[in-house]
């Protein structure tokens, strides 16, 4: 199937999967080198395939890792949402929707690099009961409710009326209105005020790399605070604090993220030595 517009030519073609009732957009890069776990790309609240730019497939690069970049349903080119978003949204994502997923496309044993509500996810999936997932990379991660949060998503919603950032993010998804107040209205809603993933943390056993940019305008040190004090049995913890980085460290920091996922991948034990 050829590439869709938006795609980056640094990736193979887009294709499709069907996952239960939705049909998701996804990439898959090859691994090219033997014994390394699968990486998967969970996107932000925003975001999609297209969104990440060239960022999975430099990772792919320098990790040798198999590397999948998916579109939830209702973002980037996949099925458009018609179920209205509930507070549990990221639960059902990454409880449910997302097994569904690697089980189609036979993922086992990943690493889950994250961003946003996507790190979000990732930490869920990661401390579900039996959970096979080798590492978490969590960027810009959200574990709670804090007014900034919500300071910040209010002035989104006015962005998004008064300049051209529905324009910009029209040209990565089909049904950019829904995207877009989907995840603003879910946030804003009174009944998503006591959403937090404090319990979930405690399932991890496998290793976390949080990174966090010191002007990040979503998400704030507290949101770390809340792994490192709940996420008490994985088997590391790291956390990568960056200077003059917003909300997206993979766009403002590139080459010091970058070598942050390599040393974390290479760090991890290969599916050998962990039987």
């Amino acid at each position: 199937m050829d590439n869709q517009p938006g795609t980056l030519a640094l990736h193979p073609p887009i294709r499709f999967v069907d996952v239960g009732v939705h049909r998701l957009e996804y990439v898959d890069i090859p691994g090219h080198q033997v014994q390394r776990p699968p990486l998967v790309f969970l996107h932000e609240g925003l975001g999609s395939v297209s969104m990440w730019r060239e960022f999975p497939a430099t990772i792919a690069r320098a990790t040798g890792c198999r590397t999948i970049v998916y579109s939830r349903y209702g973002f980037g080119r996949s099925t458009r949402r018609l179920a209205p978003y509930t507070p549990r949204f990221m639960h059902e994502e990454a409880l449910e929707l997302f097994p569904t997923l690697r089980a189609a496309l036979d993922i086992v044993g990943p690493v889950l690099v994250g961003h946003s509500t996507g790190a979000s996810m990732a930490l869920i999936h990661a401390g579900a009961p039996g959970s096979d997932v080798a590492g978490v990379v969590a960027m810009a991660p959200l574990t709670f409710v804090e007014p900034f949060n919500l300071d910040s998503i209010r002035r989104a919603k006015t962005l998004y009326a008064t300049t051209d950032l529905r324009a910009k993010l029209a040209r990565h998804h089909d049904d950019v209105d829904g995207v877009f107040f989907g995840w603003n209205d879910i946030w804003l809603h009174p009944e998503f005020a006591s959403w937090s993933i404090r319990d979930d943390l405690a399932g991890i056993r496998c290793p976390i790399l949080a990174i966090l940019g010191d002007d990040d305008e979503y998400s704030t040190s507290a949101q770390i605070d809340v792994i490192a004090q709940h996420a008490t049995e994985a088997a590391s913890f790291d956390y990568l604090k960056l200077a003059d980085c917003r909300h997206s460290p993979q766009r403002d920091q590139p080459a010091t993220v970058t070598d942050a996922i390599v040393r974390f991948v290479d760090s991890l034990p290969q599916p050998q030595e962990s039987l």
